[in-house]
């Protein structure tokens, strides 16, 4: 049992990451904050000439009467709900498949893990070029082959591209974190199901989904976090064009645009606005499930 000394020893070895964890946040975003009270334009030079203009919540309302913020919400909520239903649901066919004994399981569950690693510009530069190129992608092929016009998908379908492009990045890890929990269900418990005359469906439904439901979760939570921030694949792929302008590319068009890092700054207050939402609703409905 840890005794007083201990754990005081523990706090002060552990204060120093701490400090510096809690300054690697802070820090960025007590700057945001300030910036996003002030007129800031570097790049113009007159902010040396001036200093730093008080403008208070002009940069809020600027940003937020803009008429491309609220669409910028909406594009960024279809792509993360997007990718999530297509992570979630491909992610527990796949854990499902590669839970299942086969010849050279290893490779293929390496093969599938694969793309995780690959940069989001790299991924998306090559969706762009080899599969969804109208003339020359593996796509348009495909569409020919078959007597039918080939689609340019990233301005015809430039959501659901986009959608496509960052679920293959993604669906390994949720594949990964899915098998995992697949590997640790107890097996009697189907197979005494089955044994009671429980179809397939109704084993799948009663018995395996809630055992998923806690890795489903962490899924949710974990991606939702990242996914909130796409910025890569959009820049290389439609650069904002289409509808796919989300809030996350909206304050980068703005910063470029205005060159004002205060009118940036607020989007930014809007972007952690946005997320921490996200966030609470998820935690709300989905959470409840890490505690059970």
């Amino acid at each position: 049992m840890a005794t007083q000394h201990s754990r005081s020893a523990a706090r002060l070895m552990m204060a120093p990451a701490v400090v510096l964890l809690l300054g690697w946040m802070l820090i960025p975003l007590s700057m945001t904050v300030f910036f996003s009270f002030k007129k800031f334009l570097p790049m113009r030079g007159d902010s040396m000439a001036n200093g730093l203009d008080w403008v208070g919540f002009d940069n809020y309302a600027r940003f937020i009467s803009s008429s491309a913020f609220w669409p910028s919400v909406q594009a960024t909520l279809v792509l993360v709900g997007g990718v999530l239903l297509v992570t979630i649901v491909l992610g527990v066919a796949l854990a499902m498949l590669l839970d299942q004994p086969m010849w050279g399981q290893g490779v293929v569950r390496i093969l599938v893990i694969a793309p995780f690693f690959v940069m989001p510009t790299v991924s998306a530069l090559v969706w762009k070029n080899l599969f969804m190129d109208p003339v020359n992608g593996f796509f348009a092929h495909v569409w020919r082959s078959v007597g039918a016009t080939p689609i340019e998908w990233l301005s015809q379908a430039s959501l659901p591209s986009l959608v496509l492009i960052v679920s293959w990045q993604w669906l390994p890890f949720a594949t990964l974190i899915l098998l995992t929990a697949f590997q640790s269900l107890d097996q009697e418990q189907l197979e005494a199901a089955e044994m009671d005359g429980a179809r397939w469906p109704q084993r799948f439904v009663f018995i395996v989904l809630p055992h998923l439901s806690r890795a489903i979760t962490v899924v949710l939570l974990i991606q939702t976090i990242f996914l909130l921030s796409i910025f890569a694949e959009i820049f290389v792929t439609t650069q904002g064009s289409f509808g796919t302008k989300t809030l996350t590319y909206l304050i980068y068009q703005r910063v470029l645009e205005s060159q004002n890092v205060g009118l940036g700054s607020a989007g930014g207050v809007y972007a952690i606005i946005l997320a921490n939402i996200v966030a609470i609703f998820l935690m709300r409905i989905v959470g409840k499930n890490l505690d059970a």
